[in-house]
C-alpha cells in the first residue's frame, strides 16, 4: 500500500564521490551522520516558454537538482574530515584549512511514511561550512544544532540527481551499504 504522508528524517549517511581520471564515478562506503533534525530542498532550474501564434506555445524546464538546508544535532568530527577537509594535527586537535576545497558525496536519507519508510539517495552533493552558534545555559537546557547548507547536483557521469528505493524492492535492506547507481534496462 502507498504512503498518502511522509513525515521524519533519520538513517542519514554520506558516501565520499571519486572522480576517476576518466571521469568516472565511485562513492565510498556510506557513513552514518546521527542526529538528523531536518531537511528543506528546493529544486533548482529555469524554466523557460516560449511564445508563438499569440499564445504559450512551448514550455520546457531544466533539472539542475536541489539546494537549500541539512539540519543536524552535532556534524560528526569524521565528516568535517572526510568532506569539509579539515585537518588533524599529531596532537588530535581539528583544524579547519581554508586552503582546502569541500568533496563533493552522495547523501543517502530516510522518510518515515503512513505505511512505508522510503530511502532516497542524491548522488552529487555540495555542503558548505556548518553555522558556529551556541547560547548561555538558564534553567532548561536546550540543545543547539548546526545547519550546512547543501545543493544537490546532477552526477556528472550519469546525469541522475537522485533515486528512492521503497520496501519489498531487493536493494531496500542493502541501501546503506553502498551507493545504489542506475541499472540500464533489459532490452532498452
Amino acid at each position: 500500500m502507498a504512503n498518502k504522508i511522509k513525515y521524519g528524517l533519520k538513517n542519514v549517511h554520506y558516501a565520499v564521490i571519486t572522480e576517476g581520471e576518466d571521469g568516472s564515478i565511485t562513492y565510498g562506503t556510506p557513513v552514518k551522520i546521527p542526529g538528523a533534525v531536518s531537511m528543506s530542498l528546493s529544486p533548482r532550474g529555469e524554466r523557460s516558454d516560449f511564445y508563438a501564434d499569440d499564445m504559450l506555445y512551448y514550455t520546457t524546464s531544466t533539472n539542475d537538482g536541489y539546494e537549500g538546508e541539512l539540519e543536524v544535532a552535532l556534524l560528526p568530527d569524521e565528516f568535517k574530515k572526510d568532506v569539509l577537509g579539515y585537518k588533524e594535527d599529531a596532537n588530535g586537535i581539528l583544524f579547519e584549512d581554508a586552503n582546502t576545497t569541500p568533496k563533493n558525496f552522495a547523501l543517502l536519507f530516510e522518510f518515515s511514511g503512513d505505511k512505508n519508510a522510503i530511502r532516497h539517495v542524491l548522488y552529487n552533493v555540495n555542503a558548505a561550512r556548518p553555522n558556529i552558534e551556541s547560547s548561555t545555559k538558564t534553567n532548561t537546557t536546550e540543545p543547539t544544532t548546526e545547519t550546512m547548507s547543501i545543493v544537490a547536483s546532477p552526477a556528472p557521469d550519469t546525469g541522475m540527481v537522485k533515486a528512492k528505493v521503497e520496501p519489498g524492492q531487493a536493494q531496500y535492506e542493502t541501501w546503506y551499504q553502498q551507493v545504489y547507481t542506475y541499472v540500464e534496462p533489459t532490452g532498452a
